[in-house]
């Protein structure tokens, strides 16, 4: 059994119903971060792709690939936007090791 069920992202603008006040103001953020301005929407549409997948978050997928179709972004504008998120996860996992090793060689030495 999977939780995602596509229909539930008509259902995101009711998650004001438990905090209208909240929720709201969420909104009118959300609202104002996806208008034009040093970014496109287009631009802003393709990070947030990157983003949805980077989060693995479904519902994101789902209404992210669409608003990029949307505002004028084609499919191979899209994987390379998620290759883009895949880039910088797998570097940030990579970097990490340098943690590992440092603390390895301190308690090897």
């Amino acid at each position: 059994m999977s939780y995602y069920n596509p229909e539930d992202l008509k259902k995101f603008p009711n998650i004001t119903e438990f905090q209208e006040k909240m929720g709201a103001k969420f909104f009118d953020w959300y609202g104002e971060v996806f208008a034009e301005g040093a970014l496109t929407v287009r631009e802003k549409c393709l990070i947030a792709l990157a983003v949805a997948h980077s989060e693995s978050c479904p519902y994101c997928i789902d209404a992210y690939s669409q608003s990029c179709l949307k505002n004028g972004a084609d499919e191979e504008q899209m994987m390379e936007a998620v290759h883009v998120a895949a880039a910088i996860k797998g570097g940030a996992t990579l970097v990490n090791g340098v943690q590992m090793m440092n603390h390895v060689k301190k308690v090897l030495m």
